[in-house]
């Protein structure tokens, strides 16, 4: 069972290496690179690509460890307690299931996703150690120990908001993801347009990797918004005429918004546009 890609899903030859170790060694996969490099579409797709179905936990400021195991919902307990309501009697009936439970009693091997780790608090990772070390954890209220029929193939994202701490760190693969190159962009913007005129997207990735090289960006352009930036170029077979008719000495590119992202960087381009004109 080995992941090579999928048709929707550009894998570089690291990339792949990088998957097939982590199921082999059996640890948790960490994959950082940019945003918009595809980090939690490569869970997506390994899922599909192994014939496995994915389990997606998507972390927030305020997740906790805790959530991804169980939550206790004492508050529902005593209310139905008040209300004399029979089901008080069984406290399994109050225990909610998180993720990772999820993950460790589903009949068949699946993907477990953690997505962008670093949004949580510092010491998120370090409360899911043993958990996902040994598959294991503890239910205090009733008494009992859940442990994983089949060993989930745990994926981890970040976005790199936060230092991960070294012992979480040591029990995980990492992989970066490396911005993708000319030919490789050019592979993926073909998978998502394969029909797409072969003009368009090398005029569209010229001007692409010519504003990522602009210095002093605050937010250069990823792989998911060039994506976007295609599909708006195609919409009403504006691309060819916008593109043809785009002046280099604008700095700014056709329908820059799906590119651009922030005020900063578009006074940025302006004031490059403006210099390269004065030296005209």
């Amino acid at each position: 069972m080995k992941f090579t890609g999928t048709d929707k899903y550009v894998a570089t030859e690291d990339l792949q290496m990088a998957v097939n170790a982590a199921v082999a060694l059996q640890r948790p996969l960490l994959i950082k690179g940019e945003p918009g490099t595809g980090k939690t579409l490569l869970a997506e797709e390994m899922a599909r690509g192994l014939g496995m179905r994915l389990i997606p936990w998507h972390i927030k400021s305020t997740t906790k460890a805790q959530q991804g195991l169980y939550e206790y919902d004492a508050v529902s307990r005593l209310r139905d307690s008040q209300l004399g309501d029979e089901k008080v009697k069984d406290i399994r009936n109050y225990i909610v299931k998180g993720k990772l439970w999820e993950a460790f009693e589903a009949d068949e091997q699946v993907v477990l996703l953690i997505d962008e780790i670093d949004k949580a608090d510092i010491e998120f990772p370090n409360d899911l150690l043993l958990e996902l070390d040994r598959m294991e954890f503890f239910v205090y209220e009733t008494q009992e120990f859940v442990k994983a029929k089949h060993r989930p193939i745990v994926v981890i994202t970040s976005n790199n908001e936060k230092e991960l701490p070294d012992a979480f760190l040591r029990r995980c693969f990492f992989h970066y993801i490396s911005f993708p190159d000319h030919d490789t962009m050019k592979t993926i913007v073909d998978v998502h347009f394969p029909n797409i005129q072969q003009d368009i997207v090398r005029d569209a990735l010229e001007v692409f990797f010519d504003v990522r090289k602009v210095p002093g960006l605050k937010k250069k352009p990823s792989t998911s918004e060039l994506i976007d930036w295609l599909k708006l170029l195609m919409a009403d077979d504006l691309s060819r005429k916008v593109l043809q008719e785009h002046d280099a000495t604008s700095a700014l590119p056709p329908l820059y918004g799906a590119l651009v992202k922030n005020e900063q960087d578009v006074h940025l381009l302006q004031k490059l546009a403006f210099m390269a004109r004065r030296k005209k």
